[in-house]
């Protein structure tokens, strides 16, 4: 009972896969959940599993147990709980909230009067309820003791409309709100809420999108992919600053706030796997915001 544990939902793929392998490399227990499993596919149709994530965090140096969770079902959401109750004595120091669920369901093109309601209700159904159910469930556990941290997931780290749609922005900004009101009530017990960010995520998804993998993903720059590719990242950079904020004494300073991985990055000194450091952020405001051709624009400067 020395190991601390976390519990990361949505830990499939991309940046929640990536966030419980950086808990496990602490040496830590990671309750890795989400719906796709060696024997169960979820409708998002990829192949990764739970399994394959659990087993990534054992060899990282920690304790992976898979767990098969839809978060819009209550029983599994109980079952949760109670096999946290069971084995690790209802002990959650981390809970890291990377529920999603709504690519396919999301319409970024034509005017949202035109597109499927179904599919907007079912994108805000899958993206905000499922947090209000896990929070709803698991922050019992985490406030038992002092010190627990909650960490939302979102897109972006600011409210202002950029498009992709309504319920895609609805979904996003309200990640960023529940994270605000974490960290308001969270700090009556003592413990840290807030919301954390990826820049333009190299995830298997969007590598599989683009029609590249991460040994050639740099050959869809301009291509497949728009010139912001460039200033892609992969999940492990988000992942390395989650980890860093889960051992920071000081992390209480960062409460209710929405903390890009670009500013992770700055603030503990991290690097991506291949050594560099994209900040997207920097891209976004010196290159897109101030009108500058993505094209022509120097790369390597924001690496």
């Amino acid at each position: 009972m020395d190991r601390k544990v976390a519990v990361v939902t949505g830990a499939t793929r991309g940046c929640g896969r990536a966030i419980a392998v950086e808990l496990g490399r602490l040496g830590w227990t990671v309750f890795v959940t989400g719906r796709t499993t060696r024997e169960h596919q979820s409708p998002m149709k990829r192949s990764e599993t739970i399994e394959d994530t659990a087993e990534l965090v054992d060899a990282a140096g920690g304790r992976g147990i898979p767990v098969r969770t839809d978060f819009t079902e209550l029983s599994d959401v109980d079952a949760l709980r109670a096999r946290i109750e069971s084995e690790v004595d209802g002990r959650i120091d981390v809970l890291v909230d990377d529920v999603w669920g709504g690519d396919q369901y999301a319409d970024f093109d034509g005017a949202y009067w035109d597109s499927s309601l179904d599919d907007a209700l079912t994108l805000v159904h899958n993206a905000i309820d499922t947090h209000l159910i896990a929070l709803h469930r698991l922050l019992p556990l985490v406030v038992k003791r002092e010190g627990g941290l909650v960490i939302e997931v979102t897109d972006g780290d600011h409210d202002e409309y950029v498009g992709a749609g309504i319920p895609y922005f609805l979904a996003k900004c309200g990640i960023r709100a529940i994270g605000r009101a974490l960290g308001a009530e969270l700090k009556k017990y003592g413990c840290v809420g807030m919301t954390v960010t990826p820049g333009f995520l190299r995830s298997e998804a969007m590598l599989d999108y683009f029609g590249v993998t991460e040994e050639t993903w740099r050959d869809a720059v301009g291509k497949s992919a728009p010139a912001d590719f460039a200033i892609s990242e992969t999940p492990a950079l988000l992942g390395r600053g989650v980890a860093k904020l889960a051992t920071d004494a000081e992390v209480s300073r960062f409460a209710g706030k929405t903390l890009a991985s670009w500013t992770l990055m700055n603030e503990y000194g991290l690097t991506d796997v291949d050594g560099s450091r994209p900040d997207f952020g920097k891209w976004m405001a010196e290159v897109r915001d101030a009108g500058k051709d993505p094209e022509t624009a120097e790369h390597a400067l924001y690496r």
